[in-house]
């Protein structure tokens, strides 16, 4: 019989908090100029091209059909401000455990780093190589994913360094891993009628009953203790296949996942709600182990969801609405600055570094943004909630209803708490993978992780080829089929209401490569992008795609006088490969 959970995707973390945390919620400058980020990008190998028009100009509008409305947008590259190198590891992505083997594109992405992450992450073991708990997600079932008990994590190590690709490892600190790949957590014949059964397994119940939680059972039931010498055990033997390989194979190493939800996703085995105190011994304990093993180690925590457990605790969303017990037993301090302060205290006494790189999830919440809606509403809230991460006057339009502002906040608490950290997005994604909005969505927030400085970020997990989010990675990625990439130095820019510009330039000075995204639905631009601070612009090439699935064709762009003069039709990524004479 074929196996349809192999098909099934797990709800996501930050779907999991849903209505129980919605009523909560009401407790909880605009500037293109932001400049950007970074080193060298890792050889990736040469990827299978995609079948498309080679020389095929931007296509009018056809017969019969009303030309768009056009405006002109006058924009700048200015190389005489202060530049940024960008990341290379922001251009990441996540394995999907549920498709471990049947999606080879991923690769087509020109992903830098890919991440092993998500719900069933937590509770991963390894010394039985592929045994897994899907808690909530499943049934509370425990499986093996995909490959059978021969996939572990040395073969995701060993394909990503095949790849050219680096390695991003989730690594368990909730106290529990599966014992086996067959136990699950609410049998109907000891725990009795539930509300959900597994079709495949008949007695495998969802622990729900009259849509009220049943007990958890003993964690023993489906889990074996995990404690931080078990995982110390496991740095060691990564280390040690280290070794055979020839290299290192994790450059990162992240502390759980959203383990202030734990008490909803695996409360089976963590059924008491998560308090900042739990969160940063627990943090402390196991970045010891990771440290001990691998004094190089690169750490990333805390992972968490979303908003609400930003700035408050599971805890504090238990007892009366509104009273967060557990944030005002500390200060009144969010929990993630508490989190950074207590662990700079910890390494300024021990001398113990635990945490390098601050991890948090960015979802937007606005409702249908998730899905494929490609309404007009929707699209244009979409793309919106892009300015969640950057633009400190954007107020967000879901029931968050507060200014998120999530790149320039995290800075100030590294800042206040604990200088010195990176900021990874460690989860992410805007929806819409089949309209346009989605991929003008994807490539706003690629260009703002550069231009912010971000260290790493992973699309959650990676969109279907020929999907406008697909291209809207390959116009940072491999936007000609010839490798052409976002180099490694952010310029500022500036730009007009309803585009974005990002621009990289070449160490040499000699190349300018830069995005301009049009998020008009219906208005098409005639833009001016001035370069005279950069130099003469010579030879140009221009790339856009406005929503086929072959995606970019060539354009028409052109330069004179410092400046080049290019055609952005409504919604559109449009790339500009442009060489230079270097201005003295």
């Amino acid at each position: 019989m074929l196996d349809l959970r192999r098909s099934f995707r797990p709800t996501t973390p930050h779907r999991l908090a849903g209505a129980a945390l919605l009523a909560l919620s009401a407790s909880c400058a605009r500037d293109r100029g932001v400049q950007g980020s970074s080193s060298a990008v890792p050889e990736v190998p040469a990827r299978e091209p995609v079948a498309r028009p080679d020389d095929a100009a931007v296509a009018d509008a056809l017969p019969g059909e009303p030309s768009p409305r056009r405006q002109p947008a006058a924009l700048a590259v200015n190389c005489r401000a202060k530049s940024t190198p960008i990341s290379p590891l922001i251009y990441g992505i996540a394995y999907d455990f549920q498709h471990p083997t049947d999606h080879a594109h991923q690769w087509n992405l020109g992903p830098t780093i890919r991440r092993w992450g998500g719900n069933a992450s937590s509770r991963y073991n390894w010394e039985l190589g592929n045994a897994w708990s899907t808690a909530q997600d499943w049934f509370w079932e425990n499986v093996d994913y995909g490959n059978g008990p021969h996939f572990s994590y040395d073969v995701f190590l060993d394909e990503n360094r095949a790849r050219g690709v680096k390695s991003a490892l989730t690594i368990p600190m909730i106290g529990w891993v599966a014992k086996d790949r067959t136990s699950y957590s609410f049998p109907v014949a000891s725990a009795g009628a539930q509300d959900g059964v597994d079709q495949w397994k008949r007695d495998a119940g969802n622990g729900l009953r009259g849509g009220k939680p049943i007990p958890s059972p003993p964690p023993s039931r489906t889990s074996a203790p995990a404690s931080p010498a078990f995982i110390k055990r496991w740095i060691e033997a990564i280390r040690a296949g280290d070794l055979r390989a020839g290299g290192r194979r994790v450059q990162q190493y992240i502390l759980d996942n959203e383990p202030n939800l734990w008490s909803s996703t695996h409360r089976d085995v963590h059924p008491e709600p998560l308090g900042y105190d739990e969160l940063v011994t627990r943090t402390i304990e196991y970045g010891a182990a990771i440290r001990a093993a691998d004094p190089d180690a690169v750490i990333a925590g805390p992972a968490e969801w979303g908003w609400l457990n930003y700035v408050y605790s599971a805890r504090d969303m238990t007892g009366i609405p509104g009273v967060h017990v557990d944030r005002r037993e500390h200060g009144n301090v969010p929990l993630v600055s508490h989190y950074l302060r207590k662990l700079r205290e910890h390494e300024q006494k021990t001398g113990v570094r635990v945490l390098d790189v601050l991890d948090l999830h960015f979802y937007p919440a606005g409702e249908g943004i998730h899905n494929d809606d490609g309404s007009p509403d929707v699209a244009a809230r979409r793309i919106r909630s892009t300015r969640g991460l950057w633009d400190p006057d954007y107020m967000d339009e879901s029931w968050i209803k507060e200014k998120i502002m999530l790149l320039p906040r995290m800075k100030q608490w590294i800042a206040e708490g604990y200088p010195g950290r990176g900021i990874s997005i460690g989860e992410w994604n805007f929806g819409g993978e089949s309209h346009m909005s989605g991929g003008l969505a994807t490539a706003e927030a690629l260009g703002r992780f550069g231009q912010n400085g971000v260290t790493s970020a992973f699309f959650f997990t990676y969109p279907r080829p020929g999907s406008s989010v697909y291209w809207a990675f390959r116009a940072f990625r491999d936007f000609d089929d010839h490798g052409g990439r976002f180099l490694d130095t952010s310029v500022p820019t500036s730009t007009v209401d309803d585009t974005s510009i990002f621009a990289s330039r070449a160490d040499d000075g000699r190349r300018l490569v830069v995005v301009v995204l049009n998020l008009s639905p219906d208005t098409a631009r005639d833009a001016v992008v001035d370069l005279h601070t950069c130099g003469a612009a010579g030879k140009i090439a221009e790339y856009t795609f406005a929503g086929a699935p072959t995606g970019f064709v060539k354009g028409r762009a052109s330069t004179s006088a410092g400046a080049v003069t290019a055609d952005l039709p409504p919604y559109s990524i449009n790339v500009l490969d442009v060489e230079l004479t270097p201005s003295p």
